[in-house]
């Protein structure tokens, strides 16, 4: 599409005359451009769509969702439409300093504090481009094994990109979850999808958080995303275990428990790596 048609759909489907896009980045299915608007408010990215089965309007409902209910720093959403989200430009210095891992602890431990009356969430949301089902439930050891775990793993094996050995693991593992998982205190909100790009960093300050998954559920979920990408380190852990204790048990079983999840989302999406991740914790818990 041409800088000009760009322009003019922007203009015909969220109200708003910007200056000429540029190509900023490439998303999943999405191509990003970078636009002044043309009354000099402030920049915005521009996220449009090339399949028409594409839901950008579920990323922005996720964002406006975390705006409107939390203290999350996140962009503004100006248009969320199934092939088109305009937000705020936030600025990224890409480095993690100490105060940006001190700050996202804060941020996070303060997001995990709202709690919910059950695990899920009233939609359906995405994982990167993914689908990701949720139905309400009571049980957090039922959700996590039937709409994280075997839904991924069975929509691998369905697409091609998991071999059948992966779900038999999985299976296996789903039939005595309750051994290593336990139902939380209460469901918590969480971003869900936590690695290094969807964190916009200032000098020594987190910007903002992008691209979430958000559903109520077990908040060591989060961390465990943290911790397998290297996210953040040490000294955000240390934050958030002052703010909201980690309980005995994460870091030695219940993190790679809850991996498991991300390592799926991953495998389908890139393969290789992730699936020798998830054989290796397979073989660990079933022994």
């Amino acid at each position: 599409m041409t800088a000009d048609l760009l322009i003019e759909e922007v203009a015909r489907i969220a109200g708003r005359a910007v200056m000429e896009p540029r190509p900023f980045a490439n998303g999943h299915g999405t191509d990003i451009y970078l636009a002044d608007l043309r009354d000099g408010s402030g920049r915005v990215v521009i996220k449009r769509a090339r399949q028409p089965e594409a839901a950008l309007d579920v990323e922005g409902w996720m964002l406006t969702y975390l705006e409107e209910r939390t203290d999350l720093p996140v962009p503004h959403v100006h248009c969320a439409e199934k092939s088109l989200l305009i937000m705020d430009y936030i600025r990224d210095t890409g480095r993690v300093t100490p105060g940006v891992e001190t700050g996202a602890a804060g941020h996070l431990a303060k997001l995990h504090a709202i709690k919910g009356r059950q695990y899920g969430l009233e939609r359906d949301t995405l994982i990167g481009p993914m689908r990701q089902p949720n139905v309400w439930s009571d049980d957090w050891v039922a959700f996590f094994r039937d709409y994280r775990l075997l839904y991924t793993a069975r929509k691998g094996v369905e697409e091609g990109t998991l071999p059948y050995s992966v779900v038999k693991d999985i299976d296996r593992i789903a039939v005595s979850l309750d051994k290593w998982i336990t139902k939380p205190a209460a469901p918590a909100l969480i971003h869900g999808d936590l690695w290094g790009g969807n964190v916009m960093t200032g000098a020594d300050t987190v910007n903002a958080f992008i691209d979430p998954a958000i559903y109520y559920a077990d908040p060591e979920i989060e961390l465990a995303f943290i911790a397998l990408f290297s996210t953040f380190g040490e000294r955000f852990f240390k934050r958030y275990h002052e703010l909201s204790p980690i309980q005995p048990g994460f870091f030695e079983e219940r993190k790679d428990v809850y991996a498991l999840y991300p390592l799926l989302v991953h495998a389908r999406l890139f393969g290789g790596p992730y699936i020798e991740k998830i054989e290796h914790i397979a073989q660990r818990l079933l022994g």
